[in-house]
């Protein structure tokens, strides 16, 4: 009782804000006068004055009044075009980050301006984002005319555009594009290898059109950009010949006594560590086998800087071979290798080992060997769009998702009045008990309408409807147009005219056609094409567009005479807010209008929800065949239903955002460090920590921290310091010589002798040289195992649910896993870029140049790339990154010309993952 007192006495907070909106719209519609007398240089000059008044502190909201009269009067020069009251309170509602609930047909794509061009004063851009290609060209190119007129720049971002067009459109003050352009543009940015090749600035405010169909019906499917990683079978079954033909050395060399060797041979086993490690011998055998398997080039080293994949290959065969046991690690059925959990005894059916064991493994038994098809980069809409400083959207149905724009997003829904108060009837719904009646009856209606000459907007759920209805109304000679969600183009024409006298016109969802239907048809494309047509004197063009503008005022009258524009939906959709969009479009502006929808007991939603309850309704009222139930409680009863399936829904996207929010928090630490390592002028900082903390490491497994000289292995951490890590440290030597010596001290004398061996090599190249190949080092490094690493996430998360089970919090334990395994991954990198650096052997300026681009081309040898991406109906499209088969041509240089003809360098044409 409380609350409700309250809100009578002092108003909803819904109210309260449009209290303080219309106070300062006031002050706009004040500053009119003074802008209209101004002539347009004047009026273009104000942009200039604002942006200097920004650069120099003033707040935008201090700006906001002047800033929205200074568009609402280039609106009307440039668009012939008045903003009304209520798209000035709405574009206050979306310069303050909240949804803006607006009905169709009242203006939102002009409304967009308004918060737009503030915030664009900032130079750091501002996206608007909408649900399809046709709306971003149509909206950027319809109102760059506004926005040029009063000195803004406008860019459009569509796919398949090259990286330099894609540039200028985001260096534009006003970005144009798609939700699905903009994730992938951010995901193949913090996939680059240069600066230079990035196409985004920080993300600073974005608009969302149809923000409820991007931010949520789309939010459970997230952006991927998937390959399959180079087919290298070929390499995997060679080396799989070559591991059998070295051999184990049985026992160890006590560096002392130079005794304990029982048997010398190429390679010892760390089972307790699961490591292999090559003797001297071992190398020189090696390095001859793979030179006679053709891997090796005659006189190469396995260390030289484009051998390295090679020696990671050669360790896994022999781990492969010597630690990992078939029917004790793993059992192969049907064709397949499969992994024995090393706890349970468990199999884990589609678990692989990664860094190509498994593939290592599969050679070994003789079964097909699978490529991997890798996740490259994923990111839920969800996570992309909260990435910006700011973020406002505008639907025409928002208030029913209210909870959901707050809870995840932290965006307050603010419902904005009509410019004109509705006339539209909204009927009671018809509930029938078989889908044959219920179809016999719509048809009954749209032939009543058609033969009146009024509009009719058939809406139905699914494609499947849309063609019964269509075919039965052929059957029945009435001619109608179908909606093809493919065809935008097509498709806003036909809306444009579904308002003319008679027009049928049948549509499976009505959101996000950005196109109004205008009761009569839509004049303005006749109106422009006589504008346009320079042969006609301006008189006989006057004199037409009169006669045009005159029939159409006939045709509006006699709709309206008809009741305007009538919406039969087939069928209650799950979510409230999509029968709000399709009844939305009637009775726009002030116009009447009316809606009903027409159910049966079949449909979907009645036979899971409320079937049951309305049969046994109608069984006791006897009612005959062909006659329908109409009542209050039956619609309240459906409404109920629909709001539980919101619920659930919501649910859903909620968990699904809790799990990925630990991914989420992973891919920013690993995106921030990328943009460092790109960023930087110098490396050597940073290699240097991160040599210090694995050499650190590698000491204390047998040297541990705080323990006596006589718990030390410093024979075994010499010898796996100069097989491993290149590095002969005499520490034996060092401790006989020193009366006392600390632990500590034996990780300085390590970490000097990593610094000195690294200093050596900078000395012998240069800084300038081997800065490049140190880059694509780390880069590598972190884009191949941040990819293992989504992957194991995507394992976890897929089985993690059974955790449950054991009275464990399965979320609680998904993100401590995934921590642990993050750990790991930092942990495998800093390992393996400091052993590469420190094991690498560059002797000219020509092999560090050769080195560095070998390593580049291997980054960038993921091949068949996809971008999946969910579509407007909830289904997901999977894109290849390009029509055009570069793998007809055998190997391409990156810096050879193109084989597709444009004449550019591979690696900046179809070299590229875009």
């Amino acid at each position: 009782m409380l609350p409700k007192l309250l809100t009578q006495i002092f108003g909803s907070r819904n109210e309260r804000l449009l209290k303080g909106y219309r106070r300062v719209v006031q002050q706009i519609n004040a500053l009119e006068p003074k802008f209209e007398a101004l002539d347009d240089e004047a009026l273009r000059a104000k942009t200039a004055e604002f942006k200097a008044r920004v650069a120099q502190g003033e707040s935008l909201d201090a700006l906001l009044p002047e800033a929205f009269a200074v568009v609402r009067e280039g609106s009307k020069r440039a668009l012939k075009m008045r903003h009304f009251d209520v798209q000035l309170i709405g574009g206050m509602v979306l310069h303050a980050g909240k949804v803006a609930e607006m009905r169709t047909g009242e203006g939102k794509t002009l409304m967009g301006t308004l918060p737009v061009y503030l915030n664009a004063l900032t130079g750091k851009g501002v996206h608007l984002v909408t649900v399809n290609d046709y709306l971003a060209k149509r909206d950027a190119e319809w109102m760059a005319q506004l926005y040029n007129f009063l000195g803004l720049s406008v860019g459009i971002n569509l796919p398949n555009m090259p990286r330099e067009q894609k540039q200028a459109a985001y260096a534009a003050d006003v970005t144009y594009g798609t939700n699905n352009e903009y994730g992938f543009d951010y995901l193949r940015d913090n996939m680059v290898h240069d600066v230079a090749d990035r196409v985004q600035r920080p993300l600073a405010y974005a608009i969302v059109d149809e923000v409820d169909s991007i931010l949520i019906d789309e939010a459970r499917t997230p952006l991927i950009i998937s390959g399959q990683a180079d087919d290298q079978t070929d390499v995997y079954l060679a080396i799989n010949q070559v591991a059998p033909r070295l051999k184990k050395q049985i026992g160890e060399l006590d560096p002392r006594t130079g005794e304990g060797v029982i048997e010398p041979g190429d390679f010892t086993v760390d089972e307790k560590s699961h490591q292999i490690y090559l003797t001297e011998d071992g190398h020189d055998n090696a390095e001859r086998l793979l030179a006679e398997a053709g891997l090796l080039p005659e006189g190469a080293s396995l260390y030289d800087a484009a051998n390295i994949s090679l020696m990671h290959h050669l360790y896994a065969a022999l781990r492969a071979h010597h630690i990992y046991h078939r029917d004790q690690h793993y059992v192969v059925q049907n064709g397949e290798v499969t992994i024995v959990d090393e706890f349970t005894g468990r199999l884990m059916t589609g678990r692989r080992w990664s860094d190509g064991l498994h593939q290592a493994v599969e050679a070994k038994e003789g079964v097909a060997v699978q490529s991997e098809n890798q996740t490259l980069a994923s990111i839920t809409f969800q996570n992309y769009f909260r990435m910006y400083g700011k973020l406002g959207g505008m639907t025409g149905t928002a208030d029913t998702e209210a909870y959901e724009f707050q809870e995840i997003y932290g965006l307050e829904t603010v419902v904005i009045p009509p410019n004109r108060p509705t006339q539209r009837r909204d009927e009671l719904d018809l509930v029938y008990k078989t889908n044959k009646e219920k179809f016999e009856a719509v048809v009954r209606d749209i032939r009543d309408c058609h033969e009146r000459g009024q509009p009719v907007l058939v809406g139905t759920t699914s494609i499947e409807n849309s063609e019964l209805i269509s075919a039965l109304l052929n059957k029945e000679k009435l001619p109608h147009q179908v909606l093809n969600a493919k065809q935008h183009a097509k498709e806003a024409e036909i809306v444009a005219q579904a308002g003319r006298p008679g027009v049928i016109t049948i549509a499976t969802n009505m959101a996000g056609r950005g196109t109004d239907i205008v009761l009569g048809g839509n004049v303005e494309n006749q109106v422009k094409v006589i504008e346009a047509d320079a042969s006609l004197p301006d008189s006989v063009k006057a004199e037409r567009i009169a006669k045009l503008k005159s029939e159409w005022a006939g045709l509006h009258e006699a709709v309206k005479a008809q009741g305007g524009l009538r919406i039969i939906a087939t069928e209650r959709h799950e979510s409230r807010r999509i029968d709000n969009q399709l009844r939305g479009r009637s009775g726009r502006q002030g116009d009447p209008g009316s809606s009903r929808f027409y159910l049966s007991l079949d449909d979907q939603l009645m036979r899971i929800f409320a079937g049951d309850r309305v049969r046994a309704i109608m069984d006791r009222l006897k009612m005959p065949e062909g006659e329908a139930i109409e009542a209050g409680i039956v619609t309240r009863s459906i409404e109920s239903a629909q709001r539980k399936v919101e619920g659930r829904n919501f649910d859903i996207r909620k968990q699904l955002l809790e799990y990925d929010d630990v991914s989420n928090d992973q891919r920013k630490v690993i995106y921030q460090q990328r943009n460092d390592i790109l960023e930087a002028d110098s490396l050597v900082e940073q290699i240097t920590n991160l040599r210090a903390s694995s050499l650190t490491d590698v000491v204390r497994t047998f040297v541990p921290a705080e323990s006596l000289e006589e718990q030390w292995d410093l024979a075994s951490l010499e010898r796996v310091l100069r097989d491993e890590w290149q590095l002969e440290v005499p520490l034996k030597a060092l401790v006989e010589k020193s009366d006392a010596i600390t632990d500590e001290e034996i990780v300085e004398a390590v970490v000097k002798a990593g610094d000195a061996s690294f200093n050596d090599k900078i000395a012998r190249v240069g800084i300038e040289q081997l800065t490049p190949f140190m880059r694509m080092v780390l880069l590598q490094s972190i884009d191949q195992h941040w990819r293992e690493h989504l992957a194991s996430l995507d394992y976890l998360r897929q089985g993690i649910h059974l955790r449950g089970y054991a009275q464990k919090n399965p979320k609680q334990e998904y993100k401590r896993e995934a921590f642990e395994l993050f750990s790991q991954l930092l942990d495998v990198v800093k390992m393996e870029v400091t052993r590469t650096l420190l094991n690498v052997r560059i002797q000219s300026q020509e092999e560090a140049d050769r080195a560095a681009q070998a390593m580049e081309a291997r980054a960038d040898q993921v091949s068949n790339v996809t971008y999946t991406h969910p579509n407007e109906d909830g289904s997901v499209s999977q894109d290849p990154a390009d029509g055009f088969d570069v793998s007809k041509y055998g190997h391409v240089g990156r810096n050879d010309p193109c084989p597709c003809g444009s004449g550019k360098k591979f690696k900046a044409c179809h070299g590229k993952l875009s």
